[in-house]
This record gives structure tokens, sequence and C-alpha cells, in this order.
């Protein structure tokens, strides 16, 4: 067995861990990098990636479906070859994988090891033929998706996104457990690629979102034929391929032809022998303070394993966090309020920071939220796209949450993170000149529709207008 001494050792690369690796390469550390299964981790290879390459098919599909006649264009049938579709989604892939391949990070100088690691010691990891000792290490072998506990489900076969990708032939009639963001985006997907689709969702759909902007884009999927059961609780499962039943309470069951369950995803923490190194867990995952430091101060957990928020940006805003900590020796914390997301169905439905129903249980009346809809934004009215809004929620002329429904939800909700970043208040965000016409006035719009009340409608502001205008020349 081959002994090797390191600054600092990653377990996993994708996007947390490639982002660590990198930094701390490029910044003169010797790195280890482990991982036993494929490069660029589950968002290149099942994930954000393919999900929207196949999502972008989809729209193709309704773009040419939709009736233009407004704008001077008809619909017509798209001839949607399925195949093809799945390979633009490989295409993709294959476009995106060589920024993550091993090639790439041998030559910045990593060590990467196409092993599975498992601790041995508080400091020391086993991988394959290695032993590997190092200064620092980090956690980053992210998560899987969740299969819950249904009567029959491991009798029969079903997809997950891991397997999803791997379909030559569209589903007939595709049911999906689980109505959260990769259960619509999907469901919308194959809709529009001619699939029957039912969702099976055991609360509501979308339940995390504001229920008011949640119910846009279910209404938009509801129109494009995809049934949404909301509470309706998967009780069993049977059937065998091409002929699946899901039996939901009520008495109802659902048959289609392909099954896909979404109920969301667990923590890589299996096989790491977590307590030789005195890793302490919890029920989503590694338990990291503030500074995403575990219970072993030399061993850090960044990403979807360390249970917090799921997303490969945030992924990499933890790595940047421990580069800062374990490469700089500079205090770092990593915060939740600036983290946006977003689901790609259309509409778009993205959120930063607290909901309407969040932010009022925590300000009650001293919240105020500001509102604008797309029917006013020049740019969505020549483009037929007018079925969006934004508000935000602002305490004390801050933003403290952010929810945008509509075309392009999420490349508007950036511009808040920024905001909510750096402290900026709606001033700031007012002062800002968009070009016309674009969707991103939407963004300056509802910074003006918070301060209309205070200047069109305040007394104090009109007698000053008044004496003003007296007293110039």
């Amino acid at each position: 067995m081959e002994t090797i001494k390191t600054d600092v050792l990653i377990l996993g690369a994708g996007s947390g861990g490639l982002s660590v690796a990198a930094g701390a390469a490029q910044m003169g550390a010797r790195v280890v990098l482990l991982e036993g299964g494929e490069m660029g981790g589950d968002c290149l290879n099942y994930g954000c990636v393919p999900s929207k390459a196949l999502i972008a098919s989809a729209k193709a599909a309704q773009a040419m479906r939709q009736d233009g006649a407004a704008l001077g264009v008809a619909g017509a049938d798209p001839q949607i070859d399925y195949a093809a579709a799945q390979d633009h989604v490989r295409t993709v892939i294959g476009t995106i994988a060589p920024v993550d391949s091993q090639e790439r990070f041998e030559g910045l100088g990593v060590r990467v090891i196409r092993a599975y690691g498992r601790f041995v010691g508080p400091d020391t990891v086993e991988a394959g033929d290695h032993r590997i000792t190092a200064r620092r290490v980090v956690i980053a072998t992210g998560s899987s998706p969740l299969v819950p506990p249904i009567p029959g489900l491991d009798g029969v076969p079903y997809l997950t996104n891991e397997t999803l990708w791997s379909l030559r032939e569209r589903p007939g009639h595709l049911v999906i457990i689980g109505g959260g963001p990769i259960g619509m985006e999907m469901a919308q997907a194959h809709r529009r690629l001619g699939s029957a689709v039912t969702v099976i969702e055991g609360a509501q759909a979308l339940g995390r979102d504001d229920p008011e902007m949640a119910a846009v884009v279910l209404d938009q999927l509801r129109s494009e034929g995809v049934e949404i059961l909301e509470n309706a609780v998967a009780e069993s499962v049977s059937g065998s391929a091409g002929e699946i039943s899901v039996a939901v309470a009520g008495g109802r069951v659902v048959r289609g032809t392909h099954l896909l369950v979404a109920v969301g995803r667990r923590a890589n923490t299996a096989g790491l022998d977590l307590d030789k190194a005195g890793i302490e867990t919890t029920r989503s995952g590694i338990a990291v303070d503030a500074g995403l430091r575990t219970s072993n101060r030399r061993v850090y957990a960044i990403g979807d394993v360390a249970g917090g928020m799921q997303f490969t940006h945030v992924a990499g805003y933890h790595a940047g966090i421990v580069i800062r900590s374990a490469l700089l020796g500079l205090p770092a914390k990593a915060g939740t309020a600036h983290i946006p997301r977003a689901t790609y169905t259309q509409p778009e439905l993205a959120q930063i920071g607290l909901t309407e129903a969040e932010a009022r249980d925590k300000y009650g009346a001293r919240l105020t939220v500001a509102r604008a809809d797309l029917h006013h934004n020049d740019r969505a009215i020549a483009e037929g796209k007018t079925g969006g809004k934004i508000k935000v929620m602002v305490h004390r002329g801050r933003p403290v949450g952010v929810t945008i429904v509509g075309p392009q939800a999420g490349e508007l909700i950036a511009l808040w993170s920024m905001v909510i970043a750096n402290g900026l208040k709606l001033k700031h965000v007012s002062a800002m000149v968009a070009p016309y016409p674009t969707i991103a006035e939407l963004n300056k719009r509802v910074a003006g529709a918070y301060f209309s009340p205070k200047l069109f409608e305040s007394r104090t502001v009109k007698t000053v207008v008044g004496m003003v205008q007296r007293l110039l020349p």
C-alpha cells in the first residue's frame, strides 16, 4: 500500500470538491483528490446539466407547438425523436466534461486517485491501495436520490435522476412520485416531448415555495396537460416493466409505463467510516459549524453532504469558504441569506432569502412587500410573455427575501444575491439603469413600487414640493 502525505485531501470530485482542488493546487498546496465514480459528480452527469439539456429540447418542441398567430407565426406539430433528445443530453455532458476531467486536474498539479475513501483515523484515509494522511480533509461526497420505503417499490423497475438518462424510448405515460423542483421540471419536459405525465405529491407541489408564485407554474403545467395530484400519498407500487401501478391514499390507482422517483436526496455518508475520525452526523448529513468544520477540526464538509441547501452553486460557494479558512488561515463563515434557488420550468420560479410567509412571521407589521407584474414590462409585452411577477420582502429599506416567477426568473434573481450579500438597500436597486427594453427592468420597477407610496402619497412630500416651487425663481 502506498503511503501519501499531503496538505489537502478531498473526498469527492463534484462541484465543491473540484473547486477546492483547483483553488488549493493553484495556490501552491499539495492536493490529493479521491473519486470512485464519475468526475464532475452528480451535477454534470445526472443532475443540473442533463436535466437542463432535456428541458432545452422540450422547450424547442413547445416553441413549435404553440400557436403564435398573434405574432404572425402559426404553430405546427413537432416531430420529436426522444433518442435524439437524449443524444443532445450526452453531447452537452461531453462538451462540459473536459473542464472537470482527471487530465485537467492533474495538469493543475492535483494527485487524482480513482477510488472511494474511508477514514481510518482522524487525519488518515484509505482509498484502494493508498493510505493518505492530510493536514486538512474536505468531505465533498454529495448526495444521492432518496428512495422512500413505499411497499412494492423494490419489486418494480423505477427511475431516478441517475438512471433517467439511459432511456432511449419515450415513456408512454410517465408517473412521477414527488412534486418538488426535479419532479416538476421532468414532468413538463416529458409532457412537451410527447409523454402523458402524472405527478403524485403527498403534500403540496412545489411546497417549499411561495404558494402564490408556485400556483403560476402549476397552472401552466396543468394547462399543458400534466396531471398533478396533491395531498396524494403513494401507498404501494406494483406491476412490471411497461405496466406500473401506484395506489394512492383514497383508493385511486395511477397506471403508467414508467415510474420516476423524485422525492428528495440523502447525503452520501455511507462507507466513509466517519466514526473512526470522530466526525458527528445529523439526520440530514454531516454536522458542521458556521465555518463548515466538522466535530473533527481537521475535517471540513461542504455541499450536499453538509446537510444544508443542496445546490451546485452552494457547493461552489462552500469551496470558497474552505479555501479561505484551510489555505489562508482566515476567518470565514458560510451564510444562506444570499443563496438563490431556481426551478427551471416555464415559467421559471426563483427565490432568495425569506418567502412572504416566512418574512411576515419574522417581522410582522415591520415588513413591507413590494410587487411588480410583467404585464407592465414592455419587453414582455413585445414577446407575448407577460405571465410573471416579482415581490420583494423589505425590512427597514433592505430586502430580506425575493420571489420571482416568469421568464428568466433564474437570471433576474442573481441581482438580488448581490444586493443581499452586500447589505444594500432598495434605494441602490432604484438607482440602477437597465437597458430598455429588457426583462431586467422588472427589478428596477419593483424598487420603484416600494418608493412610490412614500413619494407620491405623502402629504409631507407634496408640502415640501409646493414650498420649493414657490421659492424657486
